[in-house]
């Protein structure tokens, strides 16, 4: 399904730590999320991961890891990131678009590994840049454009 929703959207001061949910977020254009510590001129300003993977992982190795915990900004539900590859585009809410600029990443002992013994984002993560700014929350519409 090329459609989906946010269910969480998580930020972080500076890199290298677990995010925290917040109940909105403004993305800007040719940077990141404000106030996100991986915003910058750079292909990774946001970071995308499907709930269903999070709760597959939780499932398999008994866990309760919950929205921010991967270290991914927006937690998206119900969309088959299988569809999505580098130059996707996604709208997320009425007017935020990123672009995927690269799927899964290098694998090195992380916060998240060293925390919960697995990582999720070197295999399913999404990593986007913002080609349009908008303000996002819990809930918005998540689409394939």
């Amino acid at each position: 399904m090329t459609k989906g929703f946010i269910y969480a959207v998580s930020i972080s001061p500076k890199r290298g730590q677990l995010k925290k949910e917040v109940p909105e977020a403004k993305l800007i254009e040719n940077y990141g999320i404000e106030n996100d510590g991986h915003a910058g001129d750079w292909g990774r300003q946001v970071t995308c991961l499907n709930l269903a993977s999070v709760q597959k992982i939780n499932k398999e190795h008994h866990l309760k890891i919950g929205p921010g915990d991967f270290a991914e900004n927006v937690l998206i539900e119900g969309m088959d990131f299988s569809a999505l590859t580098i130059g996707s585009k996604i709208r997320l809410g009425k007017s935020a678009v990123l672009e995927v600029t690269q799927v899964g990443k290098e694998d090195h002992p992380s916060i998240v590994s060293r925390t919960y013994g697995v990582s999720i984002l070197p295999s399913e993560g999404l990593f986007c840049k913002v080609i349009s700014g908008g303000i996002i929350k819990k809930g918005d519409v998540v689409e394939k454009i």
